[in-house]
C-alpha cells in the first residue's frame, strides 16, 4: 500500500476535536484531560500492544487507564491519550468512499468509549443495536 496525500494533520485534529465537541456533556467533561494526537502511523510498540502486524490496519488507539480502573494512586503517570493514524484513515476513506469527517468521528467515539471502560465487543454491540 502507498501513502496518501490528503487533508493535513491539523485538519484531522480539527475534525477529531469537532467529534469530541458533539458528544453529550456527561461524556465531554471526563474526556477533557484526554490528549488527542495525530500521527501518520502507529508505532511498532502500539501495533504490538493490540496484536496487529500491519501499520495500515490500525486507524486509532486509546492508551491509558479506563475511568472505571482509575485511582488517585496513579498520579505521575502519562495522561490518557487518543491517537488517530492519518495514513490508515486516508486509505480507508479512499477505499470505502466514506467521508473523512465520518471516519474520524467514528474512530474518536470508538476510542473515547475505551476511556469509559467499554471493550471493542461492547462498542460493536452498541453500534449494531443503534442501527436497528
Amino acid at each position: 500500500m502507498r501513502e496518501h496525500i490528503g487533508p493535513s494533520p491539523q485538519e484531522f485534529e480539527r475534525l477529531a476535536r469537532q467529534a469530541l465537541a458533539t458528544m453529550p456533556q456527561q461524556f465531554r467533561e471526563p474526556l477533557a484531560n484526554v490528549v488527542l494526537r495525530i500521527e501518520e502511523f502507529a508505532s511498532r510498540e502500539q501495533l504490538d500492544s493490540v496484536g496487529i502486524a500491519s501499520r495500515w490496519e490500525l486507524s486509532g488507539l486509546y492508551e491509558g487507564h479506563p475511568l472505571p480502573d482509575s485511582s488517585i494512586w496513579q498520579s505521575g503517570e502519562m495522561p490518557p491519550m487518543i491517537s488517530l493514524f492519518r495514513q490508515p484513515l486516508l486509505a480507508e476513506m479512499y477505499e470505502t468512499g466514506v467521508g473523512l469527517a465520518e471516519l474520524v468521528h467514528h474512530v474518536v467515539v470508538h476510542e473515547a468509549g475505551h476511556h469509559f471502560g467499554f471493550s471493542d465487543d461492547d462498542m460493536h454491540m452498541i453500534e449494531d443495536s443503534a442501527e436497528d
